[in-house]
């Protein structure tokens, strides 16, 4: 079962929000920064397991600088972080389209 939630790091102002899967390993991370919320990260698993498969080193590379890198592993204990909830599928899809926009990308990636 997917789960789209959220947490909160104060130190460095930074939203993240994820789409999981249900043992826990993200699919598609959005992390943005700042009052005026400018995303930093709309990176995906499906991206990446792509260029890991059909290209280059530097091919990645490129897409970690545009798009960010995405959480590597389960991410277990996410309810005890700070401001953690769950959101709903729709906002996610909303905060991915906005944040690949201003990274400049398209909005595909979904698993």
């Amino acid at each position: 079962m997917t789960t789209w939630f959220r947490t909160y790091y104060e130190g460095e102002d930074l939203w993240l929000y994820f789409e999981a899967d249900d043992e826990g390993w993200a699919w598609r991370q959005v992390e943005v920064r700042g009052k005026d919320l400018q995303p930093v990260t709309a990176a995906s698993l499906a991206e990446v397991v792509h260029l890991r498969d059909h290209a280059d080193v530097a091919a990645m590379g490129r897409y970690e600088r545009r798009y960010g890198v995405l959480a590597e592993g389960p991410l277990d204990g996410w309810r005890d972080q700070p401001q953690a909830a769950e959101i709903c599928a729709e906002e996610f899809e909303q905060l991915w389209t906005d944040a690949r926009r201003a990274l400049g990308g398209s909005a595909w990636a979904h698993p």
